[in-house]
């Protein structure tokens, strides 16, 4: 295909391309495969660490140029010579213990997690098995405040998400950009990182016009990065996301459990 006709497409994973379970569809397999074999950028953007997004890639049978992993703060680079295939290309990080404090001072009886540039997930308190990936570590609270942080997870399943909604607000996280998630689930970035700031950069990498990106999801995470898609491209909200996101995207398509993302991708 001719750069001309090229679009940069960015999927996020968790509600868009899998179910809860992990669940990879055939149809959403075979129409990612399919679009990506015409010559379009398929890559993914999400919230994952790089452990637990890179075999997405292989269930998927693609090998992007680029992958952008924890919200924006890791951008990966395709390398034959790196190890699993990909190095870091790009890495922004930051101080946790200041919001990490404060946050606790709201959340005493949260679970936090602290995610460093290599990817080593530490936790204090009790996180979902599907949270905790090999090389995990539980440790005390005030050992977290020291480590350099990608991404900072901060879980309270006793605050249903209005509740959460609402604290979070009015503890006014600043100097970090953050999402919230389906439940109790706050993930919290860098200043000014989200995916949409990664997806700028891969973009501009690649060369692909604005008005040829497409960015699906269903989290709040997602918000940023489907504002950034629908003011020229195309910014589609899964059927399931919640209103918040749904309301920024220019286009909406089926839910997760009715494969969703392979009905927007038949029309490239």
């Amino acid at each position: 295909m001719s750069d001309a006709g090229r679009w940069l497409l960015a999927l996020d994973i968790d509600g868009t391309i899998i179910y809860e379970d992990g669940t990879l569809t055939d149809a959403v397999r075979d129409e990612v495969t399919r679009v990506s074999g015409l010559g379009h950028e398929v890559m993914i953007a999400t919230g994952r660490s790089v452990a637990s997004t890179l075999p997405v890639l292989d269930q998927l049978g693609i090998a992007p140029e680029y992958v952008v992993c924890s919200n924006g703060a890791i951008t990966l680079k395709r390398d034959a010579s790196a190890p699993l295939g990909y190095r870091r290309e790009y890495v922004e990080t930051f101080d946790p213990a200041p919001v990490l404090t404060q946050i606790r001072t709201h959340l005493a009886e949260a679970s936090f997690a602290v995610e460093d540039e290599e990817g080593a997930f530490s936790y204090n308190g009790s996180f979902p098995g599907s949270a905790i990936e090999a090389g995990s570590q539980s440790v005390a609270f005030d050992e977290l405040l020291d480590i350099e942080a990608t991404r900072v997870v901060v879980i309270s399943p006793d605050h249903d998400m209005e509740d959460f909604l609402s604290l979070v607000e009015r503890m006014g996280l600043h100097k970090v950009s953050y999402a919230i998630g389906w439940t109790a689930w706050l993930d919290i970035a860098p200043d000014g990182v989200n995916k949409a700031t990664g997806m700028e950069r891969v973009r501009e990498a690649l060369g692909i016009p604005l008005d040829r990106v497409f960015a699906i999801g269903d989290g709040r995470n997602d918000i940023d990065m489907l504002t950034w898609a629908s003011v020229q491209g195309r910014g589609v909200a899964m059927g399931q996301a919640p209103d918040d996101v749904l309301a920024v995207a220019n286009e909406v398509t089926a839910s997760v459990h009715e494969d969703g993302l392979a009905a927007a991708l038949r029309s490239f």
